[in-house]
């Protein structure tokens, strides 16, 4: 099995000099109220094509021969790979194909053409598109280019980590965002061979963590499905290459959920100030859940914020509901002028917001003389919500939460 050592990502570090963004770190004051320690984010967020690939790839393409520059590069991806290859084979003046599955955001498409990347379509996943990538590079010689499993990818990634003990030697534990590992091994490595004692953990998606199953068997295990708003980190098998880095170096793999998720975008983006996609707030999102879990200082990488603009309305919705600053609350009432109104009045008392308000008069359940009411307010969190409800109930009204 191969390896990468210190000395491949620093070598990295030389070739991505001048091309990619040092992205300074920078202080997350709600997280240390939270956790009472010291704790910097990453925010590869705001890296070139918008997440930390450009790192991995531009390092792997640009020590391509001339010969095989020639023929290009092929890679497959539904996001983040495909714009870091399409930006690092426009600055080295190679040409580049991106195959993406056909459900791929219209976002994403337009950001990898815009980087000059020739778009194909093929298969409903990422799997399919994969295998149509590789057949492609076996008919035309052109070069594949990995997401992940691959030596000079691991070290790419890995400048990151050579980055975090530049800007905060005092670290004591950093979190990762973790896909097929080439992030989380690269920056495993490079931190463990500067300092042994800091602790690296990886965080997945709940329902898309392959590593713990992997890390337990001894071996890459596939998972047999995957459903997760990450779409970013939603891999289903460990690549060989960071398998065998991660389970060296690697302290700890632990997951977050659905919910985990969308409060870390939200906070992330209402606290601070940082637009992040839900595959790059993974890591933040496990020090939310834990806050007293991890020795400080923290870091945390924000591996990226590239995010379709409907899927993050929907996220931050999903988001606001969880942490109570939304409720949706079917009400009973009778159906008489005025009943609406005053409805509507006694919870504007509250300071309650109305969001939404839906008519239903068919429910089999409804008598002759109501109505069901389904409105959908905005709450400025639990005992908010607690005070609205109070104030139904002290109507006489027959409500229920949704």
């Amino acid at each position: 099995m191969s390896q990468v050592d210190l000395s491949q990502i620093e070598q990295a570090a030389n070739r991505l000099a001048g091309v990619i963004r040092e992205t300074q770190m920078v202080h997350a004051g709600w997280l240390e109220r939270m956790t009472k320690q010291q704790v910097l984010l990453k925010p590869e967020n705001l890296q070139r094509a918008g997440s930390f690939k450009i790192r991995g790839a531009y390092n792997l393409i640009s020590q391509l021969s001339e010969a095989d520059r020639k023929f290009g590069v092929v890679a497959a991806s539904a996001g983040n790979h495909a714009q870091g290859v399409a930006l690092a084979a426009m600055l080295l003046g190679i040409k580049s194909r991106v195959y993406m599955p056909e459900s791929a955001s219209i976002a994403k498409v337009e950001a990898t053409k815009n980087y000059g990347a020739e778009v194909k379509f093929f298969g409903a996943t990422l799997d399919e598109a994969l295998k149509e990538a590789k057949s492609d590079c076996e008919k035309s010689g052109a070069i594949f280019i990995p997401p992940f499993d691959h030596e000079d990818i691991v070290a790419g990634q890995g400048t990151i980590g050579l980055e975090i003990m530049q800007q905060m030697p005092e670290v004591k534990t950093v979190l990762v965002c973790t896909g097929g590992g080439g992030l989380l091994a690269g920056v495993a490595l490079a931190i463990k061979s500067l300092n042994p004692k800091v602790k690296v953990i990886g965080v997945q998606a709940e329902q898309a963590a392959a590593y713990p199953a992997s890390l337990k068997a001894g071996k890459p295990v596939a998972l047999t499905s995957m459903k997760t708003m990450a779409d970013g980190i939603a891999v289903g098998k460990p690549g060989e290459i960071p398998f065998e880095i991660i389970k060296k170096y690697v302290d700890e793999v632990i997951t977050v959920t659905e919910s985990d998720l969308a409060i870390a975008l939200l906070q992330t983006l209402e606290r601070g100030k940082l637009l992040v996609e839900p595959a790059g707030a993974a890591a933040c999102a496990a020090l939310i859940k834990n806050p007293n879990n991890f020795e400080g200082p923290i870091a945390v990488i924000l591996s990226g914020g590239n995010i379709d603009p409907l899927l993050l309305d929907r996220i931050m919705r999903n988001g606001l509901a969880i942490a109570s600053r939304y409720l949706t609350v079917e009400i009973t009432i009778s159906d008489n002028p005025g009943s609406l109104a005053n409805l509507l009045a006694a919870i504007g008392k509250t300071g309650s917001s109305v969001v939404d308000v839906f008519h239903l008069r068919t429910d089999p359940s409804l008598t002759a003389d109501e109505v069901s009411v389904n409105l959908t307010l905005e709450t400025r969190g639990d005992s908010h919500r607690k005070v609205v409800l109070q104030v139904l109930s002290e109507l006489g009204l027959s409500y229920e939460v949704k």
